[in-house]
């Protein structure tokens, strides 16, 4: 394979949004720092499982788990987002991710996100919690590809409520899509907060592995921001009562990263414990 082909296919490390898109890709949370007073449109047991394209490749599969942490009304929200490349990207640039990101059922506002990452050569763990009374973002990360290095600790200012990158769908889910509406969202993700503006663009019918549905295309303005490089996302949610995000595609130099819901279950779901 050509050097410049290589390089360019190389740069499929653009998977790891969606891992966070649902990964990533996303980005989206609370406005004003309160849920809206009405059923959410999901429920513990939930998951959302993902069919992952780069271009006419198949890339991956990016799946997302919500449960409770532990059996209480109140006790916070686990979502368990994996990402796996799979076929050709592999052959490139295996990723094999795992995000857990917890979070309050009432407000949406995350308490903390866990990061295991590995993308070819790189492996890290990282975990960034939210201390809503001193208003921080505490990152602490291993990289475990140079073991040697001393772990890095930095913390940064943020809202006293605020969404990672994968609870800001879940808050997002909540909201009154109309067309020409823009929401501003904090986001952070271990460093500065951002405020990220969403609009809605349209109403529009998709076709979608789960049948043609009507669906809300909104545009979340994350390049050149919260994701350094440049491009264009957009995501799709459903226009019923779950808002489900249909689809998502990422716009950047290498070409088009689309991920497309392939399949949703609602099983109860067993608490889950996580580390203290």
């Amino acid at each position: 394979m050509k050097p410049r082909l290589l390089t360019s296919c190389m740069d499929v490390r653009n998977l790891r949004n969606f891992g966070a898109t649902l990964a990533a890709l996303a980005l989206l949370a609370v406005a004003g720092g309160q849920a809206e007073e009405k059923a959410a449109p999901f429920v513990p047991g939930e998951k959302l499982t993902y069919d992952v394209t780069w271009s006419i490749f198949r890339a991956g599969e990016v799946s997302a788990t919500l449960q409770r942490t532990s059996s209480g009304a109140d006790d916070a929200y686990e979502v368990v987002t994996t990402a796996r490349s799979q076929g050709f990207v592999s052959l490139l640039y295996d990723v094999q991710n795992e995000f857990r990101s917890f979070f309050e059922p009432q407000s949406l506002c995350s308490q903390r996100i866990e990061k295991s990452i590995n993308e070819g050569r790189r492996h890290k763990q990282t975990q960034i919690v939210f201390n809503g009374e001193r208003q921080l973002a505490i990152l602490d990360e291993h990289d475990l590809a140079h073991p040697k290095e001393p772990p890095k600790h930095a913390e940064n200012a943020a809202p006293s409520c605020t969404e990672d990158v994968v609870t800001a769908f879940y808050f997002l889910r909540q909201q009154d899509f109309q067309v020409g509406k823009v929401i501003h969202l904090p986001v952070n993700d271990g460093s500065k907060t951002y405020d990220v503006a969403v609009e809605v663009q349209a109403r529009e019918r998709i076709q979608t592995p789960l049948g043609n549905r009507e669906a809300f295309r909104v545009e979340p303005k994350v390049f050149s921001g919260l994701f350094k490089r440049k491009g264009r996302m957009l995501i799709w949610f459903s226009d019923d009562a779950q808002h489900l995000p249909l689809r998502i595609k990422a716009m950047i130099a290498v070409g088009s990263i689309t991920g497309d819901l392939k399949s949703v279950s609602d099983q109860p779901a067993a608490a889950s414990h996580p580390k203290s």
